[in-house]
């Protein structure tokens, strides 16, 4: 049967996107009721798998990865086994850190970062080389004007 929210499902999913690291006292008292079923709650929406998990937001330059860019890549075949094949291969690559399959001309769009020019360059020829890979397109990002990790979860639109 199929979790449906209400509104303090809502509200809870909302102050753990802002600030996940709250005690669940802190988040009982801000969404109005009391902290078992407050904790109840939370554990459902888990299990439920609304919440997937729990991080800290690093600072990639501050780290060292000077580079982020976008590689598209075109495959030789689109069939289900080799879109799964080139899909595990990303997974083992850590320098890739988002992996989106598209419909178009592009059959994978990759955000990538990197501490500097030569090892993105490096990252570019082994995905060249990969199996079933016809071609590599990519480009550098300049800068971000928007990095916003959460969903939007307006009440009045989901609610209703």
């Amino acid at each position: 049967m199929p979790y449906r929210l209400d509104a303090i499902d809502h509200r809870i999913l909302k102050e753990l996107q802002d600030d996940g690291r709250m005690t669940n006292v802190e988040l009982a008292r801000r969404v109005g009721i009391s902290p078992p079923p407050c904790l109840r709650r939370v554990r459902a929406l888990e299990e439920a798998g609304f919440i997937t998990g729990y991080r800290a937001l690093l600072d990639e330059k501050r780290l060292g990865y000077e580079v982020t860019a976008f590689a598209m890549v075109h495959l030789s075949s689109q069939a289900e086994a080799d879109l799964t094949a080139f899909e595990a291969y990303v997974r083992s690559k850590p320098l890739v850190r988002e992996c989106w399959m598209l419909s178009g001309e592009i059959d994978f769009l990759l955000k990538c970062v990197a501490p500097n020019l030569s090892t993105f360059q490096a990252l570019v020829a082994e995905l060249t080389g990969a199996p079933n890979v016809r071609n590599v397109k990519t480009t550098l990002t300049l800068r971000n004007s928007k990095s916003d990790p959460i969903v939007p979860l307006e009440l009045d639109r989901l609610a209703g």
